[in-house]
């Protein structure tokens, strides 16, 4: 799949989105490394702290159905912004991927592309706290 197949899901993924509260929705799309894509949007709740990300939900599915292989992410939003995953979905996204994980980001124009490890360097992960990876 290609980038503008990944940021058409996204956007797709983005109209579901329920955000009531702040009206910002996000959508994002996560391709495996096998070729299957996972989507997600932003899920809020009254009290916040329950609130769904779009990345979460996208990997929370993969990873539902057995991945824990990524190649890229495509994040957007209604305003078509640019924005990038926040940094709970940074610490979740680098639990399943490496730190060159293709990150693309829409800016309405095209997609602005970031590695993983550029936006969360030096992140905690299963070695930092000295556990094998179990797969």
């Amino acid at each position: 799949m290609n980038d503008d197949e990944l940021l058409a899901a996204a956007r797709e993924a983005c109209e579901n989105a329920y955000v009531p509260y702040s009206e910002y929705a996000v959508g994002a799309a996560l391709l495996t490394a096998d070729g299957s894509v996972y989507v997600g949007c932003n899920v809020e709740t009254a009290n916040f702290s329950n609130t769904l990300h779009a990345e979460e939900v996208a990997i929370a599915e993969a990873v539902k159905e057995g991945h824990r292989e990524f190649e890229r992410l495509v994040v957007t939003s209604g305003a078509r912004d640019g924005v990038t995953p926040c940094g709970m979905c940074r610490q979740t996204l680098a639990e399943f991927c490496d730190d060159d994980l293709a990150v693309l980001c829409d800016t309405g124009d095209g997609l602005r592309e970031y590695a993983l490890g550029e936006l969360i360097p030096d992140t905690i992960t299963p070695e930092t706290l000295g556990v094998e990876e179990s797969g």
